[in-house]
């Protein structure tokens, strides 16, 4: 099977590593192409342009910062969509918005190509060891494709339904409850320090009581132990935000927490934290609220 795998950030990198682990040959690309050294070392053949790497593919995996980056890789010049056969898969691993994911849908129809959204839930270290939670939808036949060239990168697969938007609205709305969750321990923690009690024993205390949840452990380590290099940053976060209210209000939903954590973000970014760790930004906005004269 020919595979294409167009994006090594910080999670693509890992996912490809993780298939070249298995045997697979894989064709890359990147925006960067020196960044993708490390990856060619281990095994994979670098392409010059998203179209040449979908040229001869059986399936491509894309794993793109944002719809605009999307967009311009599958629909720009030299892009995938007129590069990849009828009868190919394209298997969108980014977290994009639900009106590009039904533009994808279409154009890809309208091809004769295969069509499956999987966004991934996990961090780079996740993916590092092979254990993101993917959610996919699309045709049966396109999710039974799919599968095999998922199954290497996690440790679990949710199919949700046979329209490929669905999975990346409900990858918006677990990031929209990652948010809410973060913003929650953020103005615990500031209570607990306003009351003279550890944070880290206040978090230990309460999940051990009430939630636990290795993922409330997980990131409030990150919050009160930052690691050297953020994962997700807030500018992501925020982005994520953006796109799960446009999917709201396509639908006439009103959600009053994505709005008040939306201004959130934008103070974040405005005060300089926008390359900050996701996590951590929020926490730094819930200390300077609570100490603002």
């Amino acid at each position: 099977m020919n595979i294409a795998f167009l994006g090594l950030g910080k999670m693509g990198a890992p996912m490809v590593r993780r298939l070249l682990e298995t045997g697979q040959q894989l064709t890359v690309w990147n925006r960067t192409p020196e960044h993708a050294a490390p990856i060619v070392a281990a095994g994979a053949t670098l392409a010059a342009t998203p179209a040449e790497a979908a040229q001869n593919a059986d399936a491509v995996l894309t794993m793109l910062f944002d719809d605009a980056a999307n967009e311009q890789v599958l629909f720009g010049a030299n892009g995938v969509m007129n590069a990849l056969r009828p009868g190919a898969l394209h298997i969108a691993l980014s977290t994009i918005g639900v009106a590009l994911s039904q533009r994808l849908a279409a154009e890809h129809a309208s091809r004769g190509q295969l069509y499956v959204a999987a966004p991934v839930f996990g961090r780079p270290n996740v993916a590092e060891e092979g254990r993101l939670w993917i959610v996919a939808a699309g045709a049966d036949s396109a999710t039974a494709a799919a599968r095999p060239l998922l199954a290497p990168l996690s440790r679990g697969i949710s199919v949700i339904g046979t329209e490929p938007s669905q999975a990346h609205a409900l990858k918006l709305g677990g990031n929209f409850l990652i948010s809410a969750m973060i913003h929650s321990l953020s103005e615990a923690f500031v209570y607990a320090a306003g009351q003279g009690i550890d944070p880290e024993v206040f978090l230990e205390t309460v999940n051990s009581a009430l939630f636990q949840s290795p993922f409330y452990a997980a990131y409030g380590k990150v919050m009160l132990h930052p690691p050297e290099q953020p994962g997700a940053t807030i500018d992501l976060g925020a982005k994520d935000l953006r796109l799960l209210r446009e999917a709201a209000a396509a639908r006439n939903t009103t959600l009053s927490l994505a709005d008040n954590l939306a201004q959130i973000f934008t103070q974040a970014q405005q005060s300089g934290l926008a390359s900050e760790d996701w996590a951590i930004g929020q926490y730094r906005m819930a200390q300077r609220r609570s100490s603002a004269p």
